[in-house]
């Protein structure tokens, strides 16, 4: 898969994930006093996130069984099975809502010049530039606002965060877990051999 329009199609950089699951959502805190929580969604389509199962708890892998009520300020109003009053709905504050990687669909372009990713598939791959020397890898994806952000951890410490477009990430291979950047003088990735330049 080589270069493309960029195209963010399911998660935003926040949803943290592992090799076979995926976070689309986190529950925020209590609703009320019967038992029913709030739930943030990381899906582009926030209503998304229910048309999803299992829906699993992201720290017990538990299948979470959940009840849409409403909505309230941007967030869902949720109940769980199994969470019957405020002190239970508390309890699971914070608790990430996770699916399997495979329930997915496979993303598919909307037109020749697109390519498109989930931002999950992107984590830990290795990036390259332009002469083939490996820089890092990929820690992240954010949206400060403007657009889709690529978060590198170089090699030798440190982090460098660039536009995530075709003219400055040019290949994103994620069969062969490869992607190059080319990035503009202002956001240079440092040579590593100068990562301890002066710290004699």
């Amino acid at each position: 898969m080589g270069g493309g329009a960029w195209l963010r199609t399911m998660f935003d950089g926040t949803g943290a994930m592992d090799a076979k699951r995926l976070t689309v959502g986190v529950i925020t805190g209590p609703h009320g006093v019967r038992g029913a929580v709030k739930v943030k969604s990381f899906t582009e389509d926030p209503l998304a996130l229910f048309a999803y199962a299992p829906l699993c708890h992201g720290g017990t892998g538990d299948v979470l069984r959940l009840k849409r009520l409403g909505e309230a300020k941007g967030l869902s109003i949720v109940t769980i099975d199994g969470v019957r009053d405020r002190n239970a709905a508390e309890a699971m504050k914070g608790v990430e809502i996770q699916i399997e990687r495979s329930a997915l669909p496979e993303p598919r372009a909307e037109g020749e010049d697109e390519d498109v990713f989930y931002h999950a598939d992107l984590i830990g791959l290795p990036v390259f530039d332009r002469a083939g020397t490996e820089i890092g890898k990929v820690a992240a994806l954010h949206d400060f606002g403007a657009g889709d952000v690529l978060d590198v951890a170089v090699l030798g410490g440190g982090r460098q965060l660039m536009p995530f477009t075709r003219e400055v990430v040019p290949v994103v291979d994620v069969a062969a877990r490869r992607v190059v950047i080319d990035p503009p003088a202002e956001v240079e990735v440092p040579e590593q051999a100068e990562a301890g330049e002066g710290e004699a």
